[in-house]
């Protein structure tokens, strides 16, 4: 099998404990837990205590964890007047990248052990949804809201980005969403952290840098393009003709296909009802959009290419953030707020060998195509005889 210049596709780099990944089937696995079982019987806050410490936790456990995530909510002083200063045109994963490396100046942990780890994961988990929500406020010139001590996570990050406590059904849904969201395997922005990691960074750097695989269109960057093109395409009946011109041009549909899914993506499948159940609430006409938009795009390419496609996780995930009153480009941030805790595990794995014999670092090969001018090299030329 070829395993050059594939993306990685298919290679089996790592054993994991922490996800797990049935393409086929379209089954997504969290600790050995489907991820449409925890969607109706758990929280985010469960399921990110569950990927870092290997199971469900005990009730103390969770409460403790719970504790400890709205305690280190607020961010340091210096990082929220440094978000002030900058340009507020600014990409907000930019900045939220940018904030995340800044966090490390601010670590009171002094050593690089698990108990520290550990400590840092409560710390991010906690406090990228206030990064987030700060921007969102001060970018459009108004004052940041302080975390609240009593609200849940999802609904901490409503509160503090609109000014306003959620409706619980509100706060559920995007409750929901972090979960889905909150851990995928050996996905780019998680395959980037480990690599950091395993050149024993800490965990600020590793994190820093799976923000950054993130913010790529390819990645975590398709829900904000979805939204762009359910915005183009503005109703419903403009839906069809819409996508068989893209198609008809040799372009993609965003939020249609995944590189694993050969069926349905199970987070999809929970997406698109709750952004059905916003468009009954709210009476807009996203969720009906996107229907379509998944519609024409699979009978097209049944028959143009004779194959199926199915929508991924971005598709319903745009729609159901803007109605939620998420500003598009937030949505990739919020993407990061939930699939932290899938990073700070996989970090933790990587740095103490939880699934492996000892740690190893991340070290491939490249096959040399250049310029070849023999054993001995190329000549130099001085640079007065080049022509």
């Amino acid at each position: 099998m070829e395993t050059k210049n594939i993306g990685l596709r298919n290679i089996e780099v790592a054993d994991t404990k922490i996800s797990a990944i049935d393409g086929i089937n379209g089954k997504l696995i969290y600790r050995g837990y489907d991820v449409l079982d925890l969607v109706k019987k758990s929280t985010f806050e469960e399921t990110a205590c569950t990927l870092l410490n290997d199971d469900l936790p005990s009730q103390k456990m969770l409460s403790d964890f719970f504790d400890n995530l709205v305690a280190a909510r607020e961010i340091p002083s210096v990082v929220e007047k440094n978000l002030k200063n900058l340009p507020k045109t600014a990409n907000p994963m930019d900045v939220l990248q940018s904030c995340v490396a800044e966090l490390a100046l601010y670590d009171k942990e002094k050593s690089d052990d698990k108990t520290a780890n550990d400590h840092r994961a409560i710390d991010l988990i906690a406090k990228i949804p206030t990064i987030v929500a700060y921007w969102g406020r001060i970018r459009n010139g108004k004052e940041p809201i302080k975390p609240s001590k009593k609200l849940d996570h999802a609904g901490n990050f409503l509160y503090m980005l609109t000014g306003k406590e959620p409706e619980k059904e509100l706060a559920r849904i995007f409750d929901i969403c972090l979960i889905l969201h909150a851990e995928h395997s050996f996905n780019a922005s998680t395959f980037a952290a480990r690599e950091v990691a395993s050149t024993r960074a800490h965990m600020y750097a590793a994190v820093s840098a799976a923000i950054g695989a993130l913010s790529g269109e390819l990645h975590g960057g398709a829900n904000y393009k979805v939204m762009q093109m359910l915005l183009e395409i503005k109703t419903e009946d403009r839906a069809e003709s819409w996508i068989k011109e893209k198609l008809g041009q040799g372009k993609k549909i965003m939020g249609m296909g995944h590189a694993v899914y050969k069926t349905f993506d199970p987070r999809a499948e929970v997406l698109r009802e709750l952004s059905k159940r916003l468009a009954e609430i709210t009476g807009e006409p996203w969720y009906k959009i996107t229907k379509k938009v998944e519609e024409v795009t699979a009978e097209e390419m049944k028959k143009v290419k004779g194959s199926d496609i199915f929508p991924n996780v971005d598709l319903y995930s745009a729609s159901t953030y803007y109605m939620l009153k998420i500003p598009p480009d937030l949505n990739t941030p919020i993407f990061a707020i939930s699939r932290v805790a899938g990073w700070a595990a996989h970090i933790i794995e990587e740095k103490f060998a939880e699934a492996a014999p000892k740690p190893m670092l991340y070290r491939p090969q490249a096959v040399y195509v250049g310029k070849y001018c023999g054993p001995s090299g190329c000549e130099y030329i001085p640079l007065e005889k080049r022509q």
